[in-house]
């Protein structure tokens, strides 16, 4: 995987906040699980705090779902599964998906280019870890 850089980094971040909130419930363990996965995107930890600032400004003044997408979906498809396992790790951390995480999901795959295969498979996987 790729290191990427500070405003790919953020734009990931806003794309994971997002799917945090749309169920109205971010909890702690959102917020940990988006810090661990920065981390693994090549976030410094020191840095981590003001990634997610930025991402959380971005995330509140996006008008559209495209306005996270645009920094990820031109990345290589092994990192763009990456985010997608972080993206349905976040969604399963209170143990079920939602219907708006589930739609959020169905239309993240059409904007970054996962087959709905692949995509349920990764969902499939995180889904086993978690429960």
């Amino acid at each position: 995987m790729q290191k990427f850089e500070k405003k790919e980094i953020v734009g990931i971040a806003a794309l994971l906040i997002h799917a945090a909130k749309i169920d109205e419930n971010y909890s702690n363990k959102e917020e940990e699980i988006i810090k661990q996965a920065l981390l693994k995107f090549g976030a410094k930890n020191e840095n981590i705090k003001q990634i997610i600032d930025d991402g959380k400004k971005i995330e509140k003044n996006a008008n559209q779902i495209l306005d996270f997408t645009k920094e990820v979906k031109n990345l290589p498809e092994n990192d763009k599964i990456k985010i997608i396992e972080a993206l349905w790790s976040i969604i399963y951390s209170n143990n079920e998906a939602d219907i708006y995480e589930a739609n959020l999901m169905r239309r993240l795959a059409g904007l970054l280019y996962i087959d709905s295969s692949t995509m349920g498979d990764i969902k499939d996987k995180i889904k086993k870890q978690k429960l």
